[in-house]
């Protein structure tokens, strides 16, 4: 009776049934092309460095492969049922003819798999030790670390050992055509660095230190993603990587070494208001500002621990000069041509940065905080410090103040 059942089933198998599947399959593929342009987070095309082009040149050719393998063993899977399928008709007792024995098939679909499983292997060995490779003598040295949940980058530009010269956050800057020879770290839980366009991943582990290498063949921003769970925020911990021409590179390392602008205490401006707050408000105890609090955060380390479990915070020294804020999460800058083409290097007219900037996504983040992002901001019972921004529940004039503060801090 099961014999007769798949008989009969097979039998309603028709030609354009498998034709209608086949095309199905065509039209998606050939719509991954459009996919791959729309949607930069792919290691696949596009990519834009020296070690995202030998891990594509890698991958591709193992999909090609992996690729004729599934349309040979089923397209000859499809061509076994179809032709050899029962029929009414055929002798109930009849045994297919057996190729036991056959040395020649057993050797072929023994051996080729073997040979081809040998060339990946030794594809990827070659690999593993290509991207091993130490980076030049002339790089960029930049440390980087993850945290819950966004990522700090601190440049040791002097190459003296010590990653001091530079402390920014969410934005990766760099020099487009030179090396960039990154040492990622975390301060809680493990975290991964992925920015596909430019090389693969690396895991960001507390107490260790993992060497990495990127390099940007041309001047653009590469977003990447944390790779790794690590807790409420983890899918919207993002990183982005901006590479500059070597002059804009060192004309935005001078100016991140400058310290921000100090305000009298009598200043009654917007933004002398908006630097008061600063000070009054917990801002002062968490985040550092260059030339302004460094008492109370000394090289940014926060004194109470009841206020953040990882004692860290942004440095906000700069905050006008990137792109993007809350862990790369929100754009600092509206999506507009004329402001995409502004990058890191806001200019110096303030109506350029007014009408650039985001105003909406900072006023809804000052307002609160954890509304906006996954936190767990709020000291657990017990433990110490929370994780993320808190609500400070400031009022909107507040809000307008703090703002025309951080503008200022280019």
């Amino acid at each position: 009776m099961l014999r007769r059942a798949l008989s009969q089933g097979l039998r309603r198998v028709r030609p354009a049934t498998s034709l209608a599947g086949l095309a199905t399959a065509a039209v998606v593929l050939a719509g991954c092309g459009d996919v791959f342009d729309r949607h930069p987070q792919n290691t696949l095309h596009n990519t834009r460095g020296p070690e995202a082009d030998f891990l594509a040149n890698l991958i591709n050719p193992v999909f090609a492969v992996a690729g004729v393998v599934f349309v040979l063993v089923l397209g000859g899977t499809l061509f076994v049922v179809l032709k050899f399928r029962a029929r009414d008709d055929d002798d109930a007792e009849e045994i297919p003819r057996q190729i036991h024995g056959n040395m020649r098939l057993e050797l072929g679909w023994t051996f080729l798999p073997a040979l081809i499983l040998l060339g990946v292997a030794i594809a990827t060995v070659v690999g593993v030790f290509r991207l091993a490779e130490k980076p030049s003598e002339d790089a960029l040295r930049v440390q980087v670390i993850g945290q819950q949940w966004w990522w700090e980058y601190r440049y040791d530009l002097d190459r003296d050992g010590a990653y001091d010269d530079v402390t920014t956050a969410n934005d990766l800057v760099i020099p487009a055509g030179r090396e960039v020879d990154l040492s990622i770290t975390s301060r809680d839980v493990i975290h991964s660095f992925w920015a596909p366009r430019l090389n693969g991943k690396r895991d960001a582990v507390p107490n260790r230190d993992h060497p990495w290498r990127l390099e940007a063949e041309r001047p653009g921003e590469y977003v990447g993603q944390c790779t790794e769970f690590c807790g409420l925020s983890h899918a919207e911990m993002r990183i982005k990587v901006i590479a500059l021409t070597t002059g804009q590179f060192d004309r935005w390392a001078d100016g991140q070494q400058e310290q921000a602008r100090a305000f009298a205490a009598d200043d009654t401006s917007l933004a002398g208001q908006g630097a008061a707050l600063f000070n009054q408000q917990l801002c002062s105890s968490c985040h550092l500002i260059e030339g302004v609090n460094d008492d109370k955060v000394p090289n940014g380390v926060i004194k109470d621990r009841n206020l953040q479990m990882s004692r860290r915070a942004p440095n906000l020294t700069h905050f006008m000069s990137r792109t993007t804020f809350a862990g790369a999460k929100f754009d600092l800058r509206k999506d507009t041509p004329e402001c995409r083409k502004l990058g890191v290097t806001w200019a110096d007219d303030p109506d350029d940065l007014t009408r650039c900037l985001d105003r909406a996504a900072l006023e809804a983040w000052l307002r609160n905080p954890p509304a906006e992002k996954a936190m767990a901001a709020d000291p657990v019972p017990g433990k110490t410090g929370g994780r993320g921004m808190p609500n400070l529940n400031l009022d909107e004039a507040q809000i307008d103040q703090l703002i025309a503060y951080l503008t200022t801090l280019k």
